[in-house]
């Protein structure tokens, strides 16, 4: 993808991080204000880099000049997910969307030819007018209440308004792909879908730094037989996609920035299917800073940092066959997932065991490191 396609209309006014797959090994490069610098002999690892009092002066401060051709760079190698030795946590059903759906998958118990008359149900009995009651609020504990006694309580609904966020593991360190490459969906799965999100970079202080683009791609049947096959239903061979790059916070990016983003997707397939959506992300049940909270603290630490994707604000349903089957996707397919302040990520659906195995993982990153005299923290 053409650098200007990738990268936001604006990135020659921020400041950016992201890694290539350069001819010895991954390069952290960071960008700032249109120039580009080499950070990986300063920092070795992107984590590194965000560990450090303050990334953004790092970058120009600390970092070997790769002049303002851009375009020629990146050329030059491979976009790689910005995220390194980052834990790559997710947040589940932070938005009513996104809830409604996991109810009703839960309900169907994964059979997706149910979908459409249980979608209906759910939302005759529960509504879809949501967005404005406050997770753990006495509000949402006397719609719990309610709930119960009529036999409709759900565990997503509980992580839905109750008080605890839903924090999962998406995946390991180095697992997650970057702009470009292809993403694994599991071929026994035949209810899925692309999750758009917002991936927020979070230090081992619980700084929340920048952003980035993510895919949580989702197998709708594996979680809707039972929420304790999450695992099965995330963590797959090149299922987890982050980029282009993490957009540092600055003067000119801020959270706020974060909060009144909207995400739009769109698949092409090669069937000639075509589909197209888009969430805000300020229709957020609970607040960023409350979700990044909820995942660090006293009793949950991340030394090397956190890549925590925010939930996404809905998942496909349009018909792609017979009407009521809703969406699933095919091999080939190309999701496009873009934000005005962030970027393009787009990637190319594959079978999990088809797309390239992840083989680079922290060991090999260190020997790399090693070998090319660089640091390692």
């Amino acid at each position: 993808m053409p650098l200007d396609t990738a990268l936001p209309p604006d990135w020659r006014d921020g400041h950016f991080v992201l890694r290539i797959e350069g001819a010895d090994g991954p390069q952290v490069i960071g960008l700032a204000k249109g120039e580009a610098f080499d950070l990986t002999p300063a920092f070795g690892t992107a984590s590194a880099l965000l560990a450090s009092p303050d990334p953004v002066a790092a970058i120009a401060a600390r970092g070997e000049t790769l002049g303002r051709d851009v375009e020629s760079l990146l050329a030059a190698g491979t976009l790689l997910s910005p995220f390194d030795l980052q834990a790559l946590k997710a947040c589940g059903v932070t938005y009513v969307r996104s809830m409604l759906e996991r109810v009703i998958e839960e309900r169907c118990r994964g059979d997706a030819t149910q979908a459409e008359t249980v979608r209906a149900e759910v939302r005759g009995i529960i509504g879809d007018d949501l967005a404005n009651l406050r997770p753990g609020s006495p509000e949402a504990a006397t719609l719990k209440q309610t709930l119960v006694a009529r036999g409709w309580w759900s565990q997503y609904l509980e992580v839905g308004i109750g008080p605890d966020a839903e924090v999962f593991t998406k995946g390991q360190p180095l697992s997650s792909v970057g702009s470009g490459a292809k993403i694994g969906v599991h071929p026994n799965s035949a209810w899925n879908n692309p999750e758009p999100e917002v991936v927020l970079a979070v230090d081992h202080q619980g700084r929340i730094l920048g952003a980035a683009l993510g895919n949580d791609v989702n197998l709708r049947d594996v979680e809707g037989r039972s929420a304790l096959l999450l695992g099965k239903a995330k963590d797959n061979n090149a299922a987890c996609a982050i980029g282009p790059a993490i957009r540092l916070f600055d003067e000119g990016f801020t959270m706020e920035d974060i909060r009144a983003a909207e995400t739009v997707l769109r698949i092409e397939g090669t069937d000639g299917f075509s589909l197209s959506e888009s969430g805000l992300v300020g229709s957020i049940s609970r607040d960023p800073t409350d979700l990044v909270a909820q995942m660090i603290g006293p009793h949950h630490q991340y030394p090397d940092g956190a890549a925590l994707f925010l939930g996404t604000p809905f998942s496909p349903s349009q018909d792609r066959g017979a009407p009521g089957m809703g969406f699933t996707h095919k091999p080939g397919d190309v999701v496009h997932i873009s934000s005005t302040r962030l970027g393009a990520l787009c990637n190319t659906v594959e079978r999990t065991d088809l797309c390239p195995p992840w083989r680079f993982g922290i060991g090999a990153l260190m020997s790399n490191l090693r070998q090319r005299g660089l640091p390692r923290a």
